[in-house]
């Protein structure tokens, strides 16, 4: 595939979201991380996305501050408020939305929920910035 018309993201997304709700701890997101191979989980409520906890995150954000993974939920330290993507975008717009906003990997949402992730290697592969 190329950057050419009718390449979508949900063309070269990887479906299926690992999610934990905004009150799961931070050892339970770690752990799924562990078990997925995975190095972030989007953070939902049910009803839409709220955030992407990265192990960076638990780390960064909460083992160096002295944060009991244990007591805090990963709503209280993923990212907020993520760009998310639809999977109708055009792949060429979610690579030129990543790169002005400096991410990695956006969730792909559909009617408020997660849907898949796309990286900028997906995107890459593709050939989107052709």
């Amino acid at each position: 595939m190329t950057g050419r018309t009718g390449t979508y993201v949900k063309d070269v997304m990887t479906p299926g979201v690992v999610a934990v709700r905004p009150d799961a701890s931070l050892v339970e997101a770690a752990r799924l991380m562990r078990d997925q191979g995975i190095g972030d989980v989007v953070v939902a409520d049910g009803q839409r996305v709220v955030g992407v906890l990265t192990d960076r995150d638990i780390t960064v954000r909460a083992v160096a501050e002295g944060v009991d993974p244990l007591t805090v939920g990963a709503g209280a330290v993923c990212s907020r408020d993520p760009l998310v993507v639809a999977p109708d975008l055009p792949a060429a717009d979610a690579l030129s939305l990543m790169r002005e906003r400096a991410v990695g990997r956006l969730p792909v949402v559909e009617q408020g929920l997660p849907v898949g992730l796309v990286s900028l290697g997906d995107l890459m592969r593709a050939g989107a910035g052709e």
